[in-house]
């Protein structure tokens, strides 16, 4: 579209014009904010008022170069015939840049809100993938970090987005059409061009980390130049996951001066999240460390997922170095867009003896790897991904999460405790979908949230349960028993560690070093409690309290008494529950069969698997010693509204 002030381009005598133009030209003349077509024949005439302006625009594309016309005829007063005149010659160059920005995995042409991006089921604008996976087995580097397209594969992590231009055989003289991207988006955005696409493919890098802009070559008449668009860096604190791409016309008609835009078209992508998986969606596959003291871990853990019918993957030792925490090292999620969804693993900065394992033995085709390493802060215990989990859906006073919301465990707000690092924190906090609750696990020796808390499902239903560990549910069990009459039963029974020696429900509950230091870890779960109920809209009746005892560390901080049943793993019905040790009435641990009257009227089945020597007493659980890459969520994240 272009505009003409006709009153300074008139003769001094003129007081009105007509105008006359071809049928590919479409003529409004603007006068005083009031705008009115005019006819091809140019039998009007108008006033030649101060301000009057024509606006002109091609209604269809040229076939030729200067294939269309306007001309305007100038009258003095009461002139029949024109004191002047004037004409322009006009080429219809059809551009549109086109992506799918209605979300349903098909590039339409000319969306008119590709170059916004909206949140919502109503909401509008194309979404990218970072292509953290590694689809070539004999480079070492993921697929965003190259520059190459080295297989098909690697296309079809890429949003496609296609230039459809017509109009003549060439462009006029002086005419250029650049693709381009900002300077603030060439480390976040790469994208490849097909060449020779009927024969001989090939992918040339484009636009991306040292390439601004690209020359498109003009083919003539009707044309698609098919592009392929990667995500380059997930969003983080200094990048919302917005980036843009844009194609302008570019006009040069005198020779030393540079070239101007004339006609831009852009479009608007978001960098798909990161999203983590609750315990309430299916598990696909179960990771567990071999190390040269847990076997009979091994065994049981193999039992437990052949009941749940999903897949076990034993790290051995060449790879896990004798680090047995597979859940301290990594987190599982995925990034999904209309086109494509594949899972992505989070690497903790922590890198103990698993550090090689996630890009040794999960980045791979279609496996994405993602990582956030401090360059000054301090990697503490709560840097370990035991310290990071995340609810099932919640609906708190109105507002929906459909993918829950993350947990992170961090310091009393207060205090000068351990915290997650900042780099961690901040790339949770700005994937947006999951918005995360920070809880106070500094108190713990260890740190992590998942010593006080995890989530079950309600098999058959969309609902699940909070479980919580709880000193007063245990004193509370174990006051019960002592009251029939079983105050000399004894925990511990079968394992034959040293520091046990015969604990009777009596002997706990005459302890008053341990009373006393029950009251106060109550108190900081308490406090968790409260938030989790808040933040994630429970009630009383959407919680279960599984009976835990702690003591106090030389530094005053918690770790558990007996093994933590609350650190279990969750495989949909099927729960991998730590054996509790706890006393033996009647042939049967009161903990195991309280515990399993708690959960099993819920439709779902608890293993108690023996972890006291080769994970307890090195300060960790079931839950610490696996982890689960779970199916994702059916849901569309982009419906959400942050």
């Amino acid at each position: 579209m272009g505009e003409a002030r006709l009153d300074r381009a008139a003769p001094a005598d003129a007081v009105s014009f007509s105008v006359k133009h071809t049928d590919g030209v479409r003529v409004e003349v603007v006068t005083n904010d009031q705008t009115e077509e005019i006819p091809a024949n140019g039998a009007k005439r108008w006033p030649l008022d101060k301000g009057t302006t024509l606006r002109l625009s091609m209604s269809k594309a040229s076939t030729e170069v200067n294939d269309n016309k306007v001309n305007v005829n100038y009258y003095s007063e009461n002139g029949e015939h024109p004191v002047d005149h004037a004409g322009i010659f006009l080429t219809g160059i059809g551009i549109s840049l086109d992506v799918d920005a209605d979300r349903d995995g098909v590039v339409e042409k000319n969306n008119p809100r590709k170059a916004t991006w909206t949140w919502g089921p109503d909401g509008q604008g194309a979404i990218l993938l970072v292509n953290c996976d590694k689809d070539n087995p004999l480079i070492s580097m993921l697929d965003c970090e190259d520059e190459k397209v080295f297989s098909k594969e690697d296309l079809l992590d890429m949003a496609r987005m296609v230039l459809r231009t017509e109009g003549p055989q060439r462009l006029p003289p002086g005419y250029e059409m650049v693709l381009y991207i900002p300077i603030s988006d060439s480390d976040k955005v790469g994208v490849f061009y097909v060449q020779n696409p009927f024969f001989g493919r090939r992918y040339i890098h484009v636009l991306g980390r040292r390439k601004l802009y690209h020359s498109v070559k003009y083919t003539g008449g009707s044309a698609e130049l098919e592009f392929f668009v990667e995500g380059l860096r997930f969003p983080d604190d200094s990048f919302n996951g917005l980036v843009s791409i844009s194609v302008s016309l570019l006009e040069s008609l005198i020779e030393g001066i540079p070239q101007a835009p004339i006609f831009t078209d852009t479009v608007v992508f978001r960098v798909a999240p990161w999203i983590m998986t609750p315990n309430t969606l299916p598990p696909v596959n179960v990771f567990v460390c071999s190390v040269k003291d847990n076997y009979l871990f091994l065994k049981e853990v193999k039992n437990l997922v052949s009941k749940a019918s999903c897949n076990m993957k034993v790290c051995f030792g060449y790879m896990n170095r004798g680090d047995r925490w597979m859940q301290d090292e990594i987190e599982f999620g995925y990034i999904h867009a209309p086109h494509k969804s594949f899972p992505v693993v989070l690497d903790s900065p922590r890198d103990g003896g698993l550090k090689e394992f996630p890009i040794k033995e999960l980045l791979g085709p279609d496996f994405g790897y993602v990582t956030r390493e401090p360059l000054f802060e301090v990697v503490t215990s709560l840097d370990s991904f035991g310290n990071l989990e995340v609810s099932p859906p919640v609906t708190v006073n109105g507002k929906e999460y459909p993918l829950g919301r993350i947990l992170i465990g961090s310091s009393f707000p207060t205090s000068a405790g351990r915290r997650m690092t900042k780099v961690v924190r901040d790339f949770l906090y700005a994937q947006q979908v999951q918005a995360p609750i920070e809880l106070y696990s500094d108190w713990l020796t260890v740190g992590h949230v998942d010593e006080f808390v995890t989530f079950v499902p309600i098999p058959g239903k969309k609902q699940f349960r909070m479980l919580m560990a709880s000193p007063a549910a245990c004193y509370k069990l174990f006051r019960e028993k002592q009251k029939e009459g079983h105050g000399e039963a004894t925990m511990f029974k079968g394992y034959s560690g040293t520091d046990t020696k015969r604990v009777t429900i009596n002997k706990v509950l005459s302890n008053e070093v341990m009373m006393e230091e029950s009251h106060y870890v109550q108190r900081c779960i308490d406090w968790n409690r409260d938030i989790l109920k808040k933040e994630l809209g429970l009630t009383e009746k959407d919680i279960i309290d599984l009976p835990a005892l702690f003591k106090i560390d030389k530094n005053g901080k918690a770790m558990a008494y007996f093994p933590n049943m609350v650190n279990m793993i969750v495989l949909s019905r099927d729960l991998g529950v730590p054996k509790p040790f706890g006393p033996i009435i009647e042939g049967e641990c009161c903990l195991e069969e309280h515990v399993s009257s708690l959960l099993e009227p819920l439709g779902l089945s608890c293993s108690f698997i023996d972890d006291i020597s080769s994970y307890h007493k090195m300060l960790g659980e079931v839950h610490c010693g696996t982890n689960v890459h779970r199916q994702p969520f059916s849901y569309k994240w982009w419906n959400v509204i942050p």
